[in-house]
C-alpha cells in the first residue's frame, strides 16, 4: 500500500519549529494540565484494550451507541484510519476541501471520488453525493463541522446523505471532531442507523490535542473489524490520555462552554481584522478554523504562507494542502494575545506587500 505525503503536516514540520506564531492551528489553545488529576497509576495497557467499558458506555450514549459499539483510539487520526482499513475496500465519496487524511486514506486502499462543497456558501448537496456514488461504493466521507472551512451541515443535509448510503449499502463516515463546539450540535451520524460511523476525540473541541484519545461509534461489526485492525496499530488507547479525558468528559459542559466563548469572541476579532483588510472568508460558524481568499499579488496559498512565515514567523496553511490554491486557512483558537501579535504581522505584512 502507497500512501501520499500529508501535505499539511509536511508543511507544518517545515515551518513550524522556528516561527513565532502558529496562526493555523485548527484546535482551541490547549488547556493546562493542572486543571486534571494527572496521575493514572500504574502506565500500563489499558484492558480491555478497547477502553473502559463503562466509559465507553457514556461516550457511546451520546451517539444512541452501546459500550459494544464504541471503540477508544489514539485521537481521531486512528479512528479514521481503523474506519478506513475496517470498511474500504474499492471506491469511496470523499466530501471536499477536508482534512488530507480523508481523501489519502482511501485513496491508498482503492479509488476515491471527490464531491465538492458548493461555494461561496461551502453548502453540501446530497444530489450530488448520490450522483457520485456506485454500487461498489465503501464508504461516503463528510467532515462535519468542516476542516478547513468551518460550515457545519445541518441536520436535513446529513440525513439526507445517509439516506443515499443506506439505499445503496454504504457506510457513511463522519469525523466529528468539531462537533460539541456547536451551540446546538447537530445528531451525530451513528445515531441514524446501521450505515453510520461517527469518529471524534477530544484534540479539537476540548483543547487537549495532547492526550491522544478519541473514538469510532459504529455497528458492532463495524468496531470489531476496527478493534481487529486496532491489535496492529496501538493496541490500547493511552492509558494517561484516557485518565484525563475521562475527567475531561464529565466536565463536559463547563469546559465546551468555555471553549464556545473563545471561540466566539476569537471570531469577531478575526472578522473585523478581514473587513478591515477587504479579505472574504468561508464564514464559519462552528469551530475555530476558516478558509481566506489569498491576497492579490500572490500566486496561491502556498506562496503567501512562504513569504509570510519567512518575513513575519507566522504560520498559516496553504490552501494547496486542501486541493484550493486560492485560499488559505486560518485557525483562531490560539491564546488571545497570540491571536492579536499574529494578526497584527500578518496586517503589517499586507501593508508592505499592498
Amino acid at each position: 500500500m502507497e500512501i501520499a505525503p500529508f501535505d499539511l503536516e509536511r508543511w507544518f514540520a517545515e515551518v513550524e519549529p522556528d516561527a513565532d506564531i502558529m496562526l493555523a492551528e485548527s484546535g482551541v489553545r490547549p488547556l493546562p494540565a493542572d486543571r486534571f488529576d494527572t496521575d493514572p497509576g500504574e502506565l500500563g495497557y489499558v484492558i480491555p484494550t478497547a477502553g473502559d467499558p463503562e466509559f465507553r458506555a457514556d461516550v457511546g450514549a451520546l451517539h444512541d451507541r452501546t459500550a459494544d459499539e464504541t471503540l477508544f483510539t489514539c485521537g481521531t487520526q486512528e479512528a479514521n484510519l481503523l474506519a478506513f482499513l475496517a470498511l474500504a475496500d474499492a471506491h469511496a465519496v470523499v466530501v471536499t476541501p477536508t482534512y488530507g487524511s480523508l481523501t489519502a486514506l482511501p485513496d491508498a486502499v482503492g479509488e476515491v471520488t471527490e464531491v465538492p462543497l458548493e461555494e461561496p456558501e461551502w453548502t453540501l448537496d446530497p444530489d450530488t453525493v448520490a450522483e457520485a456514488v456506485r454500487p461498489e461504493t465503501d464508504l461516503v466521507v463528510v467532515n462535519n463541522p468542516n476542516n478547513p472551512t468551518g460550515r457545519a451541515h445541518d441536520e436535513a443535509t446529513m440525513r439526507a446523505v445517509y439516506d443515499v448510503c443506506e439505499d445503496n449499502g454504504t457506510y457513511l463516515l463522519c469525523d466529528e471532531v468539531y462537533r460539541m463546539l456547536a451551540a446546538d450540535p447537530t445528531p451525530p451520524v451513528a445515531s441514524f442507523g446501521r450505515y453510520g460511523v461517527s469518529t471524534g476525540g477530544f484534540s479539537k473541541a476540548f483543547g487537549l490535542a495532547g492526550l491522544r484519545f478519541g473514538w469510532l461509534c459504529g455497528s458492532a461489526a463495524v468496531v470489531a473489524a476496527a478493534e481487529n485492525w486496532k491489535d496492529y496499530t496501538t493496541i490500547s488507547p493511552p492509558k494517561f490520555g484516557q485518565h484525563v479525558a475521562r475527567q475531561a468528559f464529565e466536565r463536559r459542559e463547563e469546559l465546551l462552554a468555555e471553549n464556545r466563548e473563545l471561540a466566539a469572541e476569537h471570531r469577531s476579532v478575526v472578522v473585523d481584522f478581514l473587513e478591515e483588510r477587504d479579505l472574504s472568508w468561508s464564514d464559519p460558524d462552528c469551530g475555530v478554523n476558516a478558509f481566506v481568499e489569498v491576497p492579490e499579488g500572490f500566486a496561491g496559498g502556498r506562496s503567501f504562507c512562504r513569504s509570510l512565515v519567512e518575513e513575519a514567523s507566522v504560520v498559516l496553511a496553504p490552501g494547496e494542502a486542501f486541493g484550493r490554491p486560492e485560499y488559505f486557512r486560518i485557525g483562531y483558537g490560539l491564546h488571545r494575545e497570540e491571536l492579536e501579535e499574529g494578526l497584527s504581522r500578518v496586517g503589517s505584512f499586507l501593508d508592505r506587500h499592498a
